[in-house]
């Protein structure tokens, strides 16, 4: 049988500009080079690493002549995220898709630079931060448009947006200055708390940005650097509880590559997506309205006090 989704299925790309966060390994290097693979005009990919940049750059260069330029940002850093911004935009005059791919999980206790959860601050504020700053350019390629694809965020989220705190809102705002160091089930908690962010927040841009189509997807369980560097019980919890589940590498970037690529009527804004471009279900604090406007009040408020 012919399955629903083939990166050789994704149109031409020609004339567009992608950003990447966390393109320099695992699901963002891959979406980048299918992207390449269909004649993108440019691709933008961030991350830490300028050597792992390197390697991506030159595979790409291999099987196509899309220009792929590796721009370095932390996003556990708001500042160095207002540089990646600033960088981005001194060589750009338009963005199609700004794909936010880059995520840690289940990590142990701690802070960003800036004194935020380590898990939230990277998932869900970096990102924020680096959405907040291409907006404006973002809204400009998209009123540019005559039909056609529009201008894009996609951010990737997790089914474990259902692991945030049980008995909570699922976001505990008044703990987001802390460790919430709770035991070892919190490494996950943490983690379903920073992926429900991503989820409300892509709904929440999508009300306010209703010319950019803003959604969130979960790419399926992937063996990736993301699950191969936990520990040796950690890992066992995600094989156990993922039996028969998990998929490779290429198979996890597809559902990033329909969301990026596919035709603009078959992308509901706000909406959250299973593999492959499958509605995928809510649950209660996934569809609170009223959580997301306080976290989008929440997110502004932080990023402001960085940008005044």
């Amino acid at each position: 049988m012919r399955p629903a989704f083939r990166p050789q299925d994704i149109p031409d790309l020609s004339g567009k500009v992608f950003f990447i966060t966390g393109g320099t390994a695992g699901l963002g290097a891959a979406t980048a080079l299918e992207l390449a693979k269909q004649n993108a005009a440019r691709i933008y990919i961030s991350g830490r690493n300028a050597q792992a940049a390197s390697s991506v750059i030159e595979q790409i260069r291999s099987v196509s002549k899309t220009n792929v330029t590796f721009i370095k940002c932390d996003l556990a850093s708001l500042s160095s995220v207002k540089d990646a911004a600033t960088d981005f935009l001194s060589k750009e005059t338009r963005l199609d898709v700004l794909l936010c791919s880059a995520g840690i999980m289940a990590t142990d206790p701690g802070l960003t630079r800036d004194g935020y959860e380590i898990q939230f601050g990277t998932n869900h504020l970096g990102h924020a931060m680096l959405i907040r700053h291409l907006l404006p350019l973002l809204q400009a390629t998209s009123d540019d448009r005559e039909g056609g694809v529009d201008a894009r965020i996609v951010i990737l989220t997790s089914l474990g947006f259902k692991m945030a705190a049980f008995g909570t809102s699922g976001i505990l705002f008044d703990e987001l200055k802390t460790t919430q160091d709770k035991g070892f089930m919190w490494s996950w908690f943490r983690y379903g708390q920073s992926k429900l962010a991503n989820l409300l927040y892509a709904k929440e841009l999508a009300r306010r940005y209703p010319g950019i189509t803003s959604v969130s997807i979960h790419p399926g369980v992937i063996r990736t650097g993301l699950v191969e560097g936990m520990g040796a019980v950690k890992r066992w919890f995600v094989y156990v509880s993922n039996v028969g589940k998990m998929v490779s590498l290429e198979e996890g970037a597809y559902n990033s590559l329909w969301a990026t690529t596919t035709s603009k009527e078959k992308v509901a804004n706000g909406a959250f997506y299973e593999p492959v471009g499958k509605l995928g279900g809510l649950d209660s604090r996934a569809k609170d309205e009223g959580l997301a406007g306080e976290l989008w009040e929440w997110t502004q408020k932080v990023l402001d006090e960085y940008d005044s």
